[in-house]
């Protein structure tokens, strides 16, 4: 292949990023220039994209900006459900809001998000998946939503474990009458939760962190 050639697919493809060979090799075609295809894809440019952060990058680079969102269901001793929505903080996995309700609506929801962040303490970013029940609702509070893929809950990793932990060591090991009682149970684990249950992401200390007791 003459140089010339050469220099001008490596002219062509510097200054047209978003040419592929194929879209390359037509215009030369259009020029009176006959190369093949494999030709003009081995004499392009190479581009070194500076590769996206991962999903655990982002997390942990908006570790204090953010906090997670989810919804769970506990059945009743009576089979009725009820809806728990909760609401952590990344950076400490502090609880910041816990509301129960049998009929979760945008309305309701955008009432326990003004509740959970009065005045301006909401954080930048609130991450939750994709229930409808979120809406609209973040819009008015001037929360960027970070939304999670179809059926990925591991993306929003801190709150489904906080979950887990709340089946596990709380709601398993009761039996649930109404919502008033389910309220009282869950404010007693949030307490025992954010005050004296240790975890290892905080170097084995708890979300507000307490004094080491001196033996006597």
């Amino acid at each position: 292949m003459p140089l010339d050639v050469r220099t001008l697919i490596r002219t062509m493809s510097q200054a047209n990023p978003l040419w592929g060979a194929p879209r390359i090799h037509g215009e030369l075609l259009k020029l009176g220039l006959e190369v093949g295809q494999a030709s003009v894809a081995k004499y392009m440019v190479r581009r070194r994209q500076p590769p996206s952060q991962t999903w655990r990058s982002f997390l942990r680079n908006h570790l204090g900006q953010m906090m997670a969102a989810d919804f769970f269901v506990v059945p009743t001793a009576t089979y009725r459900l009820l809806f728990v929505l909760i609401i952590l903080a990344h950076d400490r996995r502090r609880i910041v809001h816990v509301a129960v309700t049998a009929h979760p609506t945008a309305a309701w929801t955008a009432q326990q998000l003004r509740d959970a962040f009065p005045w301006d303490q909401a954080p930048r970013f609130l991450l939750h998946d994709r229930d409808h029940t979120f809406d609209g609702v973040t819009t008015t509070m001037g929360l960027h939503e970070v939304l999670t893929a179809p059926r990925s809950p591991w993306q929003n990793a801190y709150v489904e474990r906080l979950i887990g932990s709340i089946r596990r060591e709380c709601l398993d090991h009761v039996i649930i009458l109404n919502a008033a009682g389910l309220r009282r149970v869950l404010n007693a684990y949030v307490e025992y939760y954010t005050a004296s249950r240790t975890h290892l992401a905080l170097e084995k200390d708890t979300p507000l962190p307490r004094p080491v007791a001196s033996m006597p």
